[in-house]
């Protein structure tokens, strides 16, 4: 039998998948998975509920929905004051995901490069080298994660194409300053290149601004912002993706789109405008309920033992286990407590090109949960390591 795609054919399960079945076969709180515990606000499933039975229910425009385009627009004029035409420079796409998958496939040819920044979400480096591309890798330096200019300047090259700029930041919850930013653009500009910008805990965002690099001079042209509406509005199964980008560089994302997915359920996009025009108390409130409970997590994990490094947005915190002495890997780690203290949790080697390099003494949390499991999960591992 002939090979199959030899990008995809050589990944093996996601470490999000193996530590999901583990923590159900050992009845664990699975604080690896990041997605929320509740349904989303239910003004938006009611209007979903209602579009769905009042139409319309066959194939919505290619682009999305005018009404959530022109709310795209509207949304990224209100918090960031880009002027947007949103008749061709907004796309709707099956989560962020495929917008991630549109963006990278419209802009890289075989032999380009792609700069990414390490810990890095999973789907980036796949994507990439399935366009022939090499993902080169920069790393951040933890406890604080901090930005390493030398570093950075030299991961590009003549053949670098693009970055790939996620802020925030999973698995680490880092929010890139605006001096970062600053440096960040000034690397692009010098090396002519793209950047893919993964935004899509944009109002998920605590202790910190999100800037978006499409706000800074000369990266309007050369951005491609993604936001994602299953996250603002935790409702993660909607799979909305919400794009952004002047009108030659959506021309390419456009095209591989159309061979994508071409185009998403139009009773969800529908809610998704409504969800959109909320007040800005609305998404002031969505980020305070995060930040509660991510306190609420960091204290009870500090209190079982673990030092908790700072987070700033996302979902996720991430946590030290040297001081609960032991012997392991972080692999090991979270094997160990999913097992004997009935908590879920991922190594954070697993965001790395080559674990083997990486740091093997963090793990994550992810705090999206009601608070009863958030509660039961630090009961749990204090009892375990008390």
């Amino acid at each position: 039998m002939k090979p199959a795609n030899a990008v995809f054919s050589k990944q093996g399960t996601t470490i999000f998948t193996v530590m999901s079945a583990l923590a159900r076969d050992h009845g664990a709180v699975d604080l690896g998975q990041g997605y929320p515990d509740g349904e989303g606000p239910p003004e938006l499933r009611a209007a979903a509920a209602r579009y769905v039975m009042e139409g319309p229910n066959q194939y919505p425009p290619m682009m999305g929905v005018v009404p959530l385009r022109r709310a795209i627009a509207a949304h990224d004029a209100r918090f960031y004051g880009l002027k947007l035409d949103w008749q061709t420079e907004t796309l709707v796409t099956s989560g962020a995901t495929e917008a991630l998958a549109a963006a990278l496939m419209g802009l890289l040819n075989p032999g380009d490069e792609a700069v990414v920044i390490e810990p890095v979400y999973d789907s980036y480096r796949p994507l990439i080298e399935a366009m022939g591309a090499q993902a080169r890798p920069v790393r951040l330096n933890p406890p604080a994660w901090s930005f390493d200019e030398q570093a950075f300047a030299a991961a590009f090259t003549d053949k670098t194409k693009l970055l790939v700029l996620n802020s925030p930041m999973n698995p680490i919850g880092k929010v890139f300053t605006r001096e970062e930013l600053n440096f960040i653009a000034e690397t692009v500009l010098a090396h002519d290149a793209y950047v893919v910008c993964d935004e899509v805990y944009e109002h998920l965002v605590f202790d910190a601004d999100h800037i978006p690099l499409m706000t800074l001079p000369g990266m309007a042209a050369r951005c491609v912002r993604i936001g994602s509406a299953g996250k603002t509005f935790s409702v993660t199964g909607w799979k909305i993706g919400l794009v952004t980008a002047q009108a030659r560089l959506m021309n390419f994302l456009a095209k591989t789109h159309q061979f994508i997915t071409f185009t998403v359920p139009p009773a969800l996009q529908l809610a998704v405008a409504e969800g959109l025009g909320k007040e800005d108390a609305f998404f002031a409130a969505l980020a305070q309920d995060l930040y509660d409970k991510k306190q609420r997590l960091a204290g009870g994990l500090a209190a079982a033992g673990f030092d908790v490094l700072p987070t700033s947005g996302t979902y996720f915190m991430t946590a030290d286990i040297t001081p609960l002495a032991f012997s392991g890997s972080d692999v090991d780690f979270c094997g160990h407590i999913t097992a004997h203290a009935g908590v879920t949790a991922i190594p954070v080697s697993a965001f790395y090109a080559d674990p083997t390099r990486a740091p093997s003494h963090l793990v994550r949390f992810c705090f999206c949960k009601e608070e009863a499991v958030l509660d039961d999960a630090c009961a749990r591992l204090k009892r375990y390591f008390g």
